[in-house]
Formats: structure tokens, sequence, C-alpha cells
């Protein structure tokens, strides 16, 4: 289903520059004999919040300099995020160095200030993730989650399911779960013998990882659930969501239910209303991943969320599952979260603090330094 915006033209018309005339040009040197035109308040303040800026740039070169005898390239990271120090004091989290106030839920920081920076990834079993998006989103919701992987030196893989983020396909014409995962499946499938990843599945990706565990449980060392459905054998999404489906007025009112077939047919794809995407999924979340998701976000198909999975202990018991809790989510409430991992408790259960439906976007550097913890136990 495409959803069109109308927007009004916003073409902004510069002012044309005013020029600075001089009363004689033999005189050009004296600035008492220049006629200028006063800035505004507004250029002043600019004027001025630049060259804070530029000062503090200068700081941070220098100090890196000093940290590096002088001798290496200017490290581009330093000039938007603390540089590194050498102190070992160095635990907590530090302020940012921008003179701009910065959002307090996405704070520019790297990931040797998270975590120790002696990670020796081959001392892991896998450095290798997979990412998998939930219901209406697609493998672009993890952008942040992906850069600071990256940065830390592991590999990432995230997916777009069928009919999701920029996969070619109608939502409307998917019929079975196996269909909707196929390109999760697919990739597992062409693992090298031996090669194991890193699974991590947010919302309805809980079931797709779940069905991908039990097809393929010697690829995956690890299943991370992340604000996501983690369900028991027998069980469907939309039986998980109905057992608090009363305390959830909120998921009910932004529900849009599609008939691709016809009134008369069951449903065919769930699309959410826009007006209360942030309340739903984003209410901690900056409001340019907000705006992000509202124009990138698929309806949902309907089919996969009613399949009931088929697991077993030989194969989806077998491979080590996490949860990482987010209390803030208004999308799976924490009671509906507790609920699941108390019917199948995983080896271990995170709580990301401060965290909505959309962890990557509200607590990107927390749930970085949650999965590499997670990667990183033996």
């Amino acid at each position: 289903m495409g959803i069109c915006f109308s927007r009004k033209s916003a073409a902004v018309k510069k002012k044309p520059s005013k020029r600075i005339t001089s009363q004689s040009a033999a005189a050009a040197g004296s600035s008492n004999r220049w006629t200028r035109i006063r800035s505004s308040r507004k250029d002043k303040f600019e004027d001025s919040e630049i060259h804070e800026q530029a000062l503090a740039a200068a700081i941070l070169f220098q100090q890196h300099q000093q940290q590096n005898g002088g001798a290496s390239a200017f490290d581009r990271s330093a000039s938007l995020r603390y540089p590194a120090g050498s102190s070992k004091k160095q635990q907590a989290l530090p302020r940012s160095s921008s003179s701009r106030a910065r959002s307090l839920t996405d704070p520019l920081l790297q990931p040797h200030q998270l975590i120790n920076q002696d990670i020796k990834l081959e001392d892991v079993e896998t450095s290798h993730f997979v990412l998998v998006h939930g219901g209406g989103f697609g493998a672009w919701c993890w952008y942040k989650t992906i850069a600071l992987l990256e940065e830390g030196g592991f590999r990432v893989t995230a997916v777009d399911l069928t009919g999701s983020g920029i996969h070619s396909f109608d939502t409307n014409s998917i019929t079975s779960l196996s269909q909707y995962v196929k390109p999760l499946t697919d990739f597992l499938e062409k693992l090298a013998d031996g090669e194991k990843v890193i699974l991590v599945g947010h919302d309805f990706g809980g079931a797709c990882i779940s069905h991908a565990m039990e097809l393929f449980p010697l690829k995956v060392s690890k299943a991370v659930f992340t604000a996501a459905a983690m369900l028991t054998s027998g069980q469907s999404t939309l039986d998980m969501f109905s057992q608090k489906a009363d305390s959830n007025d909120l998921m009910r009112q932004a529900q849009i239910f599609l008939y691709a077939n016809g009134n008369s047919q069951p449903p065919t794809a769930i699309d959410l209303d826009k007006s209360l995407l942030k309340d739903l999924l984003f209410n901690q979340s900056p409001a340019k991943d907000v705006a992000l998701a509202s124009v990138s976000m698929r309806p949902i198909p309907f089919s996969p969320v009613l399949e009931k999975l088929s697991l077993s202990d030989v194969n989806y018991g077998s491979v080590r599952r996490f949860y990482i809790e987010t209390p803030d989510d208004n999308a799976i409430p924490i009671t509906l979260q507790e609920s699941m991992i108390t019917q199948s408790p995983p080896e271990r259960v995170f709580r990301l603090k401060g965290a909505d439906h959309s962890p990557f976007f509200s607590r990107p550097q927390t749930l970085h330094k949650l999965l590499v913890e997670i990667a990183k136990i033996p």
C-alpha cells in the first residue's frame, strides 16, 4: 500500500547579501573609513557559536597531537566525539565535548568508551551479527547498531524480510511465516559449514529468528530477543499479544487492517496509524528517527502473525537464548515481556533502562554495549 505525503513548497528565498561600500578606495586599510552593515543579534550569535566550535576543534586537535606525539593524522571522529583518554579511570560515560546540546538518548560516544578496548574478537565464538527487524520495519532501522558494531570490528548483516524495507514484494501476498522469513533462511543456508552467527530479533523478528533456529540450530551461536516475541511451541505472535490485549489500547487504536482480497475475506496485512507511531513505538526516540520510520515503515503481513510456531527442544532448544527488556515499551509492555520470559526462560535477561520499543533508536549505545557483552559470554 502506497502512502503519499503532500508537502507545501517550502523553498526559502535568501535575502540578497548587502555589500560593504568604501568611501575612499585609497583609505581601504582604515576600518573607520568603511561604512559597515551591522549584523543582527542572530548573526552575532551564530558567529560566536562558530567561533566557539572552531576553538573547541583546535583544542581537540592539539590534545590529539599531544596524545599521539604529533605524528599521526588527525582522527575525524575526535571533532565529534570525546577523544580517547589514556587514563584507566575513564569508566563512566563522558559527556559530549560539543558546545551544542545533544539528545540524552543519543550521545555520540565511541565503542571503546562503553566497553573494554581490549576486546579480542578471536576469543569470541563468532563475531558475526545477523540483525532481524520487527513487523513493519526493515534493515534500515539498525543503522546505528550496524555502525557501532562495525566500528568495533564485528561483521554485521541486516536483512530485509519479504515485503519489508526495500524488498520488492507486495506484503498483502505473503501467506506464510516461511515465505516471510525466506531472506533470512536463504542467508543461513548459504553459510559455510561450521560458520556460526549471533541472531538478533526485534519485535515480530523474535518469531522469525525462532523459526530460523529450529531449521538451522548448528549455524546459530546465540539468539538475542530484543523487545521481541519469544514464543513457545504451538504459540503464534497473535496468541502472545492476546494475553495482555486489554492492557494495550494504544496498539488496538494504531492498527489498520488491510483487505486486499476484499472485505469479506480475512485481512491480508496490518498497517499502523502514522499519527500514533511516536507514542506506540518511539516514545523515547529522537525526532529524526521517528521521521525516518514514518516514511520507511511498510504494512505487516497478517498470515505470519497468525501462524503457530513448531519448536523442538533438540533444535530450537539447543540454541543459547538471551532477552533484552525494554521497560518504557508501549508496543510490547514490560509485563508481557516478563510473561514470555517466565514461560520460556532464556539463559540471561538484560534490562535496557529508559528504552522504548525501538532501542536501536532510543538507546543505541547501551544496546550496542549489551550485544557485545552477550557476544563475549563464553
